[in-house]
């Protein structure tokens, strides 16, 4: 098996959840809203499911603003990227990959600009080998043809299998597993395996432990396929 890694960005690489609280704080007080308000953005993120277009409109309504969705929406995009940060420790990690021969990339759901910008200002642009956002090329994980895409862009084949690095059973575990790949799910503090899920080959804490996983060169056993 190849010695190639795919990440995903959000809640894997940078700490999306921690960059949308400090929006929602700054969104609440810009817009002179109340605590309540703060929870009702964290409920309805952890609710909506693909693109932010219908997560805008229905705050508009909610909280009935002047502005449009759309404009909330690209102002949003604008923002999250200056609030996202990844762990020192993940990008040393990344580093010493990268120095062993692996390719790595970046796969995930979401719009070009937002998540350009956070791999940008995250410092992940020189550490990994190129990146596939789902807005860019129409197609969404779990969907294997998104994996096959970031593999090309690393300079190889799906084929020759690999691994897929992420904290989303369903988008990053088995879509991963659904590309050919075997899988590692970086598990957080809120979330526990769903039942009846196949379950990841291997199970971390960090990205940093991830590295140090396939440091060990373990990519000797058999690739995962349906």
């Amino acid at each position: 098996m190849q010695r190639l890694a795919l990440f995903d960005l959000d809640d894997t690489l940078v700490n999306r959840s921690a960059a949308f609280r400090a929006w929602a704080r700054e969104f609440v007080i810009t817009h002179r809203l109340d605590a309540a308000a703060f929870v009702w953005l964290l409920d309805a993120d952890a609710r909506t499911s693909g693109t932010k277009g219908i997560f805008f409109h229905a705050v508009r309504e909610t909280f009935r603003l002047d502005q449009a969705a759309d404009e909330l929406w690209q102002q949003y995009r604008q923002r999250m990227p200056e609030l996202v940060a990844c762990r020192s420790q993940d990008l040393e990690a990344l580093r010493l990959l990268r120095a062993a021969g692996w390719r790595i990339g970046i796969v995930t759901n979401g719009m070009t600009d937002n998540q350009h910008g956070k791999i940008h200002r995250a410092g992940l642009n020189t550490l990994v080998d190129g990146w596939c956002i789902s807005d860019e090329v129409g197609i969404r994980k779990p969907e294997p043809a998104i994996f096959s895409i970031i593999a090309q862009r690393c300079g190889t084949s799906i084929a020759h299998g690999g691994w897929m690095i992420g904290d989303d059973p369903m988008l990053d575990v088995a879509g991963g597993r659904r590309a050919g790949l075997r899988t590692m799910w970086l598990q957080t503090e809120s979330r526990s395996w769903p039942e009846g899920q196949p379950e990841p080959d291997i199970t971390v804490a960090t990205v940093a432990n991830a590295v140090e996983v396939l440091l060990q060169r373990i990519d000797t056993m058999p690739a995962t396929r349906d």
